[in-house]
């Protein structure tokens, strides 16, 4: 099995993104990865997106990168304090990258989870 060539299918992925999954993947049968890669691609975030809802912080819906990776503590700070005087933004905004790899790290164990419990009842 060569697990690339199902990972590169998955829009947006990103070279570090890419050497996780493989590691992650290692051993898996091709039905397994190929229906992880179907739960995979609809639930993770490309870093665009992050850096997308990064920018709506500038423009008054702060916090919205934090809800989005499931950080509602950190969400509703950022909405009540304007992106933390927009600082956080602006840090967030640096990060993006590394918000949006930690988001797809903790959504890739959790499908991978997913896939190898449906394969455990048959």
């Amino acid at each position: 099995m060569n697990l690339p060539n199902f990972l590169y299918g998955i829009k947006g992925i990103t070279p570090e993104e890419l050497q996780f999954l493989t590691q992650l993947l290692n051993g898996m049968t091709d039905e397994q990865v190929q229906r992880f890669v179907m739960i995979y691609s609809g639930k993770r975030f490309s870093t665009d997106t992050i850096l997308l809802f990064t920018l709506l912080g500038f423009v008054g819906i702060s916090g919205v990168q934090r809800f989005a990776t499931r950080q509602i503590g950190m969400g509703i700070l950022y909405f009540f304090t304007a992106g933390l005087c927009f600082i956080g933004t602006i840090v967030d905004l640096i990060n993006y990258r590394s918000i949006a790899n930690d988001f797809n790290q903790t959504i890739a164990v959790e499908c991978v989870q997913m896939v190898k419990m449906s394969y455990n009842g048959y």
